[in-house]
C-alpha cells in the first residue's frame, strides 16, 4: 500500500506531504464546505492525480495524522498493491428520497465475489441513515464489512456535498467496494457519553421524524430541557443528544437533530426513532470522549493479523464542540493504539456508520468514534 497525502489551505494550492507515483489511486478529499464549493477544486485534484478515482466528502473538521483542522481540505491518495477498488455514486433526489431504496440500488451494483468492505461517504443533510443502511445490507452476505459516515457542514447545517470524480454537489452518496484476498480491514466505535434525566417513549415518529414524546409534542419538550440554548437550535442539540432503545433487549443508539420544523413542532434526525422507543438525554465530558476514542480504537485493533497501514476516522460534530480546544486529544488517544506507523485521515461528521463489537450488521450511530483499519 503507497499513501501520499496533501493540506490545502484557503487560497493556497495542495501542500504535498511526500512526492510518489501512484498508479489508479484511490483519492479521499474532505474538506470544508466553501472550499469543496469551489468551481476549482476537481481540476485541482485532478491535475494531481490523472488517472485517479477522486471522492468529495465535505466536513465539520478535517482529520490528518494526529491533527484537527478547521477550513482546510486534506487529501489522501491511496495505491493498494494486491487489492482493488470499484466506486459507485446515486443520488437521493433520484429516489423521492427513499433511502433504503437508493442503498438496494446502490449495493447491486457491486459483485459480491471477494468484496471485503464497503465504505460509505454520504450527504448527511436530510438522508436518514439507518435507511439506507438498511438498503445496503439488503443482499448481504457475511462476506463483507460495512462502515462509513455521513458529511457535516461545521456546525450550519446548511448543505453537505460529496462527489465522486466531479464537482462536489448535494444529494450525493458515495460507496467505495474494497476487493482482494490479501486485505484486512476492521472497524468499529465507541461513544463514552452518559444518560440523564427521565426516560420517555416515543408515541409518534416516521422514520427519522419525530413528533411525539409521551403523547407531548417532542420540539416543545426537548425546548423546555434546552432552555436558553433553546435559541442555537439545532446546534445546541449536539450537546445533548438523544439515547434511544428499539426494545429492552437492543443496544442503545445515539441520535442526534440535524434540523427543526417550527411550523410542524418537529425534529430530524440522522436515523431511525421508532415509535414505541425509550428515549433519554445524554451528556458528556472532555475526558469521557477521550476514552471513548481509546476505546473505540482497542475494539479495532482486537483480533487482527496485521498491524494496520491505514486508518479512516469518523467521529461526530457533537463530540468536537464539547472537547472545543482540546479536539485533538481524541485522535492522540486512537494514534496511541493503533500506532505511529498508521497513516491517518478522516473528518467530523453528522453520522457515523459501524457495527457494535461483535456483530455483523452496521448501524447508523452518532456522538461516537468511528474506525476502519486497512492493511494489505
Amino acid at each position: 500500500m503507497k499513501i501520499v497525502q496533501a493540506i490545502k489551505k484557503p487560497n493556497a494550492p495542495f501542500v504535498l506531504q511526500s512526492s510518489m507515483h501512484l498508479n489508479e489511486p484511490l483519492v479521499l478529499v474532505f474538506g470544508n464546505r466553501y472550499m469543496l464549493d469551489s468551481d476549482l477544486i476537481y481540476d485541482e485534484v485532478r491535475a494531481l492525480f490523472p488517472n485517479g478515482h477522486i471522492v468529495f466528502g465535505t466536513t465539520s473538521g478535517e482529520i490528518i495524522d494526529d491533527k484537527v483542522l478547521e477550513g482546510t481540505v486534506v487529501l489522501t491518495a491511496i495505491e493498494f498493491e494486491k487489492s482493488s477498488v470499484l466506486v459507485k455514486r446515486s443520488n437521493v433526489h433520484n429516489f423521492q428520497n427513499d433511502d433504503q431504496k437508493l442503498g438496494e440500488s446502490l449495493i447491486a451494483e457491486f459483485p459480491k465475489e471477494n468484496l471485503k468492505h464497503l465504505f460509505v461517504i454520504s450527504e448527511g443533510s436530510t438522508v436518514n441513515g439507518s435507511a439506507l443502511i438498511v438498503g445496503l445490507e439488503n443482499l448481504k452476505e457475511t462476506t463483507f464489512g460495512l462502515s462509513g459516515g455521513l458529511c457535516g457542514d461545521d456546525d450550519r447545517f446548511e448543505k453537505t456535498l460529496a462527489s465522486y470524480n466531479e464537482k462536489p454537489k448535494e444529494g450525493e452518496i458515495i460507496a467505495i467496494g474494497f476487493y482482494g484476498d490479501t486485505l484486512e480491514i476492521t472497524s468499529s466505535n465507541f461513544g463514552g457519553w452518559t444518560t440523564f434525566g427521565p426516560e420517555r417513549i416515543i408515541t409518534k415518529s416516521k422514520g427519522n421524524l419525530l413528533y411525539e414524546l409521551d403523547g407531548k409534542p417532542a420540539l416543545d419538550l426537548y425546548k423546555t430541557y434546552l432552555g436558553e440554548k433553546a435559541d442555537e437550535l439545532p446546534k445546541s442539540a449536539l450537546l445533548y443528544p438523544l439515547s434511544v432503545k428499539a426494545t429492552e433487549d437492543s443496544d442503545p443508539l445515539v441520535r442526534t437533530i440535524l434540523n427543526i420544523d417550527e411550523k410542524e413542532n418537529t425534529m430530524l434526525l440522522a436515523g431511525d426513532v421508532p415509535e414505541g422507543a425509550r428515549v433519554q438525554l445524554m451528556m458528556s465530558s472532555v475526558d469521557d470522549i477521550a476514552n471513548g476514542a481509546s476505546q473505540a480504537a482497542e475494539l479495532a485493533m482486537e483480533g487482527r493479523k496485521k498491524s494496520p497501514e491505514l486508518a479512516l476516522l469518523i467521529s461526530c460534530i457533537g463530540r468536537k464542540l464539547v472537547m472545543d480546544q482540546r479536539t485533538e486529544e481524541e485522535i492522540e488517544e486512537v494514534k496511541a493504539v493503533i500506532g505511529n506507523n498508521t497513516v491517518i485521515s478522516g473528518f467530523y461528521s453528522y453520522g457515523e456508520m459501524a457495527p457494535f463489537s461483535g456483530q455483523d450488521s452496521c448501524k447508523l450511530h452518532n456522538q461516537t468514534m468511528t474506525l476502519t483499519l486497512f492493511s494489505e
